[in-house]
């Protein structure tokens, strides 16, 4: 904002001086409406089409005002000429200015959607590794200032390899993908969800403790168990809490991915209880 308002309080002093009647006796025989260009550019490249036709805009009134009133570069005896020389020189300021704007947006959006297939999965559209080392990272600094614990849930698909075995891998990646579509859905904004590697998935959840936790990850398998697509998926889940845990990422992952294990160890105990005679 500091910058935008820079940016309008420039182009309007140099306007004034270009258009306005005060310097009309020095300004008259130079081409000074060209030390406007400058304005639309800095407005084109830093902010965008829409702050870029604001500023030609507000150049346009400024120009128009002064050379209706016999002031400026372009004012001449019969104003129908002032006028036409006016509109031509805005007519390829404006161009100028909004392709520049155009084509600057373009590359930042280009930009933005490499940063996120960068940090992004592609099967699955979730955050990546990297990403989930980034958000762990995070979440460590801001504990130093805020003293507020934060969890980290991480999840395995149950079976996955059975699926592939027995439907095939589109199938199985899809089961992947049913996953990801539930853990994106049901986390909260400010949890960062990320595919693990493999079959493996996990989230990032600020400022919740070990109950916390523990209730997010059983909606989260509650969640999954109620899809109704064939086949059928589940998934176990291990919780690490910062810093009870540890007070490392590797540390938390690896408490994580013991106690996703021995969850894996007991549901498997369990189902041979189960079936035994």
């Amino acid at each position: 904002m500091i910058e935008l308002a820079f940016l309008f309080l420039g182009l309007f002093s140099t306007a004034y001086f270009v258009f306005g009647g005060r310097f009309h006796s020095l300004v008259r025989d130079y081409p000074l409406e060209y030390l406007c260009i400058p304005f639309l550019i800095w407005a084109a490249f830093r902010f965008g089409r829409r702050k870029a036709a604001t500023a030609t805009f507000f150049l346009a009134v400024i120009a128009a005002w002064g050379t209706l009133h016999g002031f400026g570069p372009f004012s001449r005896q019969s104003q129908n000429t002032s006028l036409l020389l006016l509109q031509a020189f805005m007519g390829i300021v404006a161009i100028t200015s909004l392709a520049l704007a155009a084509e600057t947006t373009e590359h930042k959006l280009a930009e933005e959607h490499v940063r996120q297939l960068a940090v992004t999965d592609p099967l699955t559209g979730l955050a990546n590794y990297r990403r989930l080392l980034t958000a762990l990272d995070l979440e460590i600094k801001r504990y130093g200032r805020t003293g507020r614990p934060f969890a980290i849930l991480l999840l395995d698909l149950d079976g996955l390899k059975k699926i592939n075995d027995t439907y095939g891998h589109m199938v199985g990646s899809r089961a992947l993908c049913r996953l990801g579509e539930v853990l994106r859905a049901h986390c909260r904004g400010v949890d960062t969800p990320a595919r693990y590697g493999g079959d493996e998935f996990a989230v990032v959840v600020p400022e919740t403790t070990a109950k916390g936790a523990e209730q997010i990850a059983a909606r989260i398998r509650e969640r999954v168990a109620k899809d109704e697509e064939v086949p059928a998926i589940s998934v176990s889940v291990g919780i690490a809490v910062f810093p009870e845990d540890g007070e490392t990422i590797e540390t938390l992952l690896s408490r994580a991915d013991h106690s996703l294990y021995d969850m894996k160890r007991h549901l498997h105990k369990s189902a041979s209880q189960l079936h035994s005679p």
